[in-house]
């Protein structure tokens, strides 16, 4: 595992009172993976990334990272692992090269191997244009793929992206994580991810990990946890005197997230009735079917599959981005 807790603890005192801000977290991430770790603000998020990158020690538990035991080698920790925070990591006063050499230097790596990993680097971040530029001079998306570099270039088996493409419009964010999804398949890379565009945990990860109230409260595919926490929905719209009946027969389908009876909304084309089912868009011809049977109009059928949102709004009552604000 390149990632190992064992009931990772983390608590501060705040005058009097004690704020449990990580409480028992398990988590295990293999080499090669990319995990997206996930939660609202004050859920403890970071605070368990800032105890995994060495940058606070646990109060109690254990962790593993990239081999070492964080609390008994928190500097060999920061030598093999990369990080890339959420604000510009180069002197926006130096060239470009400059910056990406003396990094490389930083971490112990000789002038000809941090000049090959360089070089490498920027070829493969499409920086090369830009070696002998001031960081000051970069776009917002080459200073994002410059941070890159500045994380990979002593060739660490471990990188935390925190956030690594917030601000970006969607071609520079699409642009930068053709470049991460590139670094990754050639070198094997690990990486654990936080964001806010639950799109790209949704099409990036491997694994989605949520964390709420200090604790981690699911921990799975996107897909398995779409499925098992939100599931499909399907849509019917029906005439208002024929409601009665329609709720009937979608009870009969299945239940919706409020326990048995198909969620009501009234539209313009009549009253929207909605209930969850597996694989919706496969249910939806035999419900219809059904209906029809019934003696029912549907005016009109919609069937969609959830998000991650969905997800977050199913296990921690708001929505990532409701957190977050």
């Amino acid at each position: 595992m390149m990632i190992h807790t064992e009931a990772l603890t983390r608590s501060f005192t705040v005058g009097k009172e004690t704020i449990e801000a990580v409480r028992g977290v398990d988590l295990d991430v293999a080499e090669g993976e990319l995990v997206a770790f996930l939660g609202p603000n004050g859920a403890g998020k970071s605070t368990t990334l800032r105890m995994l990158t060495s940058l606070l020690p646990p109060t109690s538990g254990r962790a593993r990272v990239a081999g070492l035991d964080v609390a008994e080698n928190p500097a060999e920790v920061r030598r093999r692992i990369g990080y890339i925070g959420q604000k510009d990591g180069a002197g926006h006063s130096y060239r470009v090269w400059d910056e990406l050499l003396m990094q490389g230097r930083f971490y112990g790596m000789s002038k000809a191997d941090a000049t090959a990993s360089g070089e490498s680097l920027l070829e493969t971040l499409d920086l090369g244009s830009m070696k002998m530029r001031k960081v000051s001079s970069l776009s917002g998306g080459q200073k994002r793929r410059l941070d890159i570099a500045l994380g990979l270039v002593h060739t660490p088996r471990l990188l935390f992206l925190d956030e690594p493409s917030t601000g970006m419009d969607p071609q520079n964010r699409a642009n930068l994580w053709e470049h991460i999804s590139r670094i990754r398949a050639e070198r094997g890379t690990t990486i654990v991810l936080t964001t806010h565009y639950l799109d790209e945990a949704d099409t990036m990860a491997e694994r989605v990990v949520i964390i709420d109230h200090g604790r981690i409260i699911a921990d799975d595919t996107a897909d398995a946890l779409k499925a098992k926490q939100a599931g499909d929905r399907l849509t019917v719209v029906v005439r208002p005197e024929q409601v009665g009946a329609a709720r009937t027969a979608l009870a009969a389908e299945g239940g919706d997230l409020d326990g048995g009876e198909p969620a009501e909304r009234p539209g313009p084309d009549g009253i929207a009735l909605s209930i969850r089912v597996e694989a919706a868009s496969h249910a939806m011809p035999g419900v219809l079917d059904r209906l029809r049977i019934a003696g029912i109009d549907v005016v009109a059928a919609s069937a969609r599959q959830p998000t991650l949102d969905d997800v977050f709004l199913n296990l921690t009552g708001r929505s990532l981005r409701e957190g977050e604000a």
